[in-house]
């Protein structure tokens, strides 16, 4: 899709009142993980400077609310204006609720709600999570299946796109690892050495998130306008940094199911990701140097049709896809969709020991601890067969540079992306893995 309101929030209100993107992003989920990291460093010095009688007791802290209005500008949304709010320790010192909206001179508009990390009195390996978003975009770009030009490549198309998405999240903390202190400390930094044991390093998780999500496309009414099910995802984060890494590395993976109705086929996708980063000599200009390596590979096992001919595939937005702020930067997103994929990605990440930013304007109106400078190159597919020629043949590729910045405990990143088809440039929050 076209706008991700996240993006607006942590960067145009941030770093600029004004910024014109040439694109951007459509995708929501994965966002829980900033505001994560807004509150480790407050959970940690809690700990630091009180004693509590129960080592599961954390210090209670008041509500900090913060909003921002900005402006921008996009090809699909035209000029834009909105506000964003986030409440940070909404009633529980972990916990934060992000609110947003955006409407544009061209009658589009966006909101997002999300409550997030909640734990119940008495669980202490469980943190709750929800979120919602209802957008209208007047001119939004698709990349329709069955629309496709005279070379056979899928073909954008401009359209009224009206679409949202609600989604729950349920994740139990395993008691191994950092894990063993409760849900909440987990969310804090790695202490001590990384080891490749989860019993004793990182933290595992189980994560349990029933949602629904719809899009309608005005003159597309024979697509598939409705998703409802259940994703359920395994994660091993052994970084020793969540918001900048310099070693271990994060093992993940989600299936999803949609299981059906008289309305709609029922279908199910699996995605699997690995991330490692490796730590190397400082320099006299670098204090950090960093290659970070990640591999991600999907599937949509039910793709084929069963005996009764029918086939059992996603909607194109919520299936397999490349393309976006995520992976295959250099296009759109969702550019490519299909029933798998392939992407392998490396970045080399270095942190100057120069860093004038706190001494800028507007910049020195904020907590800039660190920025880092990127250099990063991809290569992946998406394909209809679920084979290892399929995947590797015409590969994809994509590469970039960019600037990231950690803004009040929040990772800000630009990014400019190079592809044989088109350039994109970015800007959004958290490392992309």
């Amino acid at each position: 899709m076209n706008t991700n309101p996240l993006i607006l929030f942590f960067t145009f209100g941030l770093i600029s009142p004004f910024v014109s993107a040439t694109s951007a992003t459509d995708r929501l989920e994965g966002q829980p993980s900033a505001q994560e990291q807004v509150i480790i460093d407050s959970v940690e010095s809690s700990s630091s400077k009180k004693s509590q009688p129960n080592s599961q007791q954390l210090p209670s802290y008041d509500p900090e609310f913060v909003a921002v209005p900005f402006a921008f500008s996009t090809e699909s949304l035209s000029t834009a204006f909105g506000a964003a709010g986030v409440l940070k320790h909404a009633g529980q010192i972990q916990s934060s609720i992000l609110g947003i909206g955006v409407y544009s001179t061209n009658g589009s508009w966006i909101s997002y709600l999300r409550f997030n990390d909640y734990k119940a009195p008495g669980i202490d390996q469980w943190l709750f999570s929800a979120e919602t978003y209802q957008a209208r975009y007047k001119e939004g770009v698709y990349y329709v299946p069955g629309q496709t030009d005279i070379y056979g490549e899928t073909e954008k198309v401009v359209a009224l796109g009206d679409e949202s998405y609600t989604k729950l999240h349920a994740k139990y903390i395993l008691p191994i690892g950092r894990g063993s202190q409760g849900a909440v400390r987990s969310l804090g930094r790695a202490r001590g050495d990384i080891s490749w044991n989860p019993l004793q390093s990182g933290v595992t998780s189980v994560k349990f998130s029933p949602f629904i999500q719809s899009r309608e496309l005005e003159g597309y009414d024979y697509l598939p306008e409705e998703a409802k099910g259940l994703a359920l995802e395994l994660d091993w984060d052994n970084r020793d940094n969540g918001k900048n890494s310099t070693q271990g590395g994060q093992t993940n993976f989600k299936l999803t199911r949609d299981f059906g109705s008289g309305s709609r086929n029922s279908w199910t996708t699996w995605e699997f990701e690995q991330s490692a980063f490796v730590s190397l000599d400082s320099s006299d200009w670098f204090g950090q140097q960093i290659m970070a390596f990640n591999v991600y590979l999907a599937d949509t096992p039910t793709w084929t049709s069963d005996s009764n001919g029918d086939f059992h595939r996603p909607p194109s937005f919520a299936g397999v896809s490349l393309g976006g702020f995520e992976r295959l930067r250099g296009y759109t997103s969702k550019r490519f969709t299909g029933r798998s994929a392939v992407l392998y990605s490396a970045e080399y990440r270095v942190q100057p020991k120069w860093q004038p930013l706190q001494e800028w304007p507007v910049f020195n109106l904020y907590d800039i601890p660190w920025w880092q400078w990127v250099a990063f190159a991809e290569a992946g597919q998406v394909s209809d067969e679920f084979s290892a020629s399929a995947l590797h043949e015409d590969l994809k590729w994509s590469a970039g540079i960019g600037a990231r910045f950690e803004v009040e405990s929040i990772v800000v990143r630009a990014e400019l992306a190079f592809s044989e088809e088109s350039n994109q440039f970015w800007i959004m929050v958290n490392q992309p893995f």
